[in-house]
């Protein structure tokens, strides 16, 4: 019965910013672990950024400096901060939760709908 529902994608200048949100509805949810992904047509899926349950983040290179991969705990949301957009960052953006839910004890995956980006002047 767990939800995950993205928002904030949009149309962008080069240099331009945006924020995309994951939001997971649902009683006793826990995030253990989120990650962004993005794909392009005709390109393969790639692993954007990553934030563990204790803060810790990680970055893909291509994205390294200019994306924040956040989380705000009492909302149950994970955001993704993203600066000095460029053309080469269009794709559409998926998020990905690993939540445990109350009484159990393993986390599943849990994929958002996935959010547009595009970057053009």
């Amino acid at each position: 019965q767990v939800q995950v529902v993205e928002s904030g994608g949009g149309l962008v200048q080069p240099g331009g910013s945006l924020r995309v949100s994951c939001a997971a509805s649902g009683r006793s949810v826990s995030i253990n672990f989120s990650s962004w992904y993005r794909q392009a047509p005709g390109n393969e899926r790639e692993l954007v950024a990553t934030i563990a349950s204790g803060g810790d983040t990680t970055y893909g290179d291509s994205v390294k400096g200019r994306f924040t991969i956040s989380r705000d705990n009492a909302k149950n949301t994970v955001y993704l901060q993203m600066d000095n957009l460029k053309p080469e960052d269009t794709a559409l953006y998926y998020c990905l939760l690993k939540i445990r839910r109350a009484g159990s004890i393993m986390s599943r995956d849990y994929w958002g709908q996935g959010t547009q980006v595009t970057v053009s002047s």
